[in-house]
């Protein structure tokens, strides 16, 4: 494993830090919204002509609510704040007190926008199904195998994500080896 030595305290690890937060967020999204795009795959496109209606909008909110989408849109607004406030501390970590004050009210006065969020994805999730499809997958996440669905997929997303983590340390390893002994025949040690 190629392990980098970091400065927690430094500002380019709260960048990557805060870029991984979001990198998580955009896979787990990617996740909840992974139906979407497997119907795409199938045949069933996208109807960017017109837009769903407002029933489909409605189940679209319902199945959303049940996968629990809020959990996922939460962060965002909380990541955005505190990534705004690091980028003042930045000035003058004198403002600490300050900054974290200021971030703590905007982060209560944005938490209602998540509501924005919620509608606008339901609306892309409704724009790749029909009314008839987004009602069966209603049912589906409203019954017993859908529920475990809903309880066991995060779970499964995190396994995946650390086994991808793991596989990632290996493969950079593997890529610094073989680059390090091709640069070596170049005549260059690295």
């Amino acid at each position: 494993m190629i392990v980098i030595s970091r400065n927690h305290h430094d500002s380019a690890s709260r960048a990557r830090d805060a870029l991984a937060r979001y990198a998580i967020a955009a896979l787990i999204a990617v996740g909840l919204l992974g139906a979407a795009s497997q119907a795409g795959a199938q045949g069933v496109a996208p109807n960017a002509a017109q837009p769903p209606s407002q029933a489909s909008v409605q189940l679209a909110k319902q199945i959303l609510q049940i996968k629990q989408a809020d959990v996922i849109f939460a962060p965002l607004i909380r990541g955005v704040v505190i990534k705004t406030r690091d980028f003042f501390m930045q000035t003058n970590f004198m403002w600490g007190k300050d900054l974290n004050e200021v971030a703590d009210d905007l982060i209560k006065q944005y938490s209602v926008r998540t509501s924005e969020l919620s509608t606008d994805a339901a609306r892309i999730f409704a724009s790749h199904f029909t009314e008839p499809e987004l009602k069966q997958l209603l049912t589906f996440y409203q019954s017993p195998l859908g529920q475990k669905v809903v309880a066991e997929e995060p779970k499964a997303l995190d396994e995946t994500m650390t086994m991808a983590s793991t596989w990632a340390d290996k493969l950079a390893e593997d890529v610094v080896n073989k680059m390090r002994a091709e640069m070596k025949k170049r005549g260059h040690d690295i």
